[in-house]
């Protein structure tokens, strides 16, 4: 998978765990939605001002953003994705936000 499209789906990720809109998010970036819809469908790829942006509207590192967990194999990742979300099976709130954030990128 190209690096747009893996970055762009990681930014999705982050803005709907978040709660934020794409327009609320490209209106904190000084972007258009478009242009945020561009980034998070790996068709346009982002500045390096927006991607300054884009990390301290998260609150996260650059590391972060470029960590892609993808070296493991397809069972492993998901059976540590099955680990993850059972020990938050008792927390509602954690439980709807991992849904949703699930949801979004599976929409794709």
């Amino acid at each position: 998978m190209k690096v747009k499209r893996l970055l762009g789906r990681k930014i999705k990720q982050y803005r709907v765990l978040k709660g934020f809109t794409q327009e609320e998010l490209a209106e904190k970036l000084n972007i258009s939605q478009r242009t945020l819809s561009g980034i998070e469908c790996g068709t346009n790829f982002l500045s390096s001002n927006t991607l300054e942006k884009i990390l301290e509207v998260f609150d996260i590192s650059l590391e972060e953003m470029f960590y892609f967990n993808y070296l493991k194999s397809n069972k492993e990742i998901v059976n540590e994705l099955i680990n993850d979300i059972k020990a938050y099976a008792d927390d509602t709130q954690k439980l709807q936000t991992i849904y949703k954030v699930v949801k979004a990128i599976i929409r794709d």
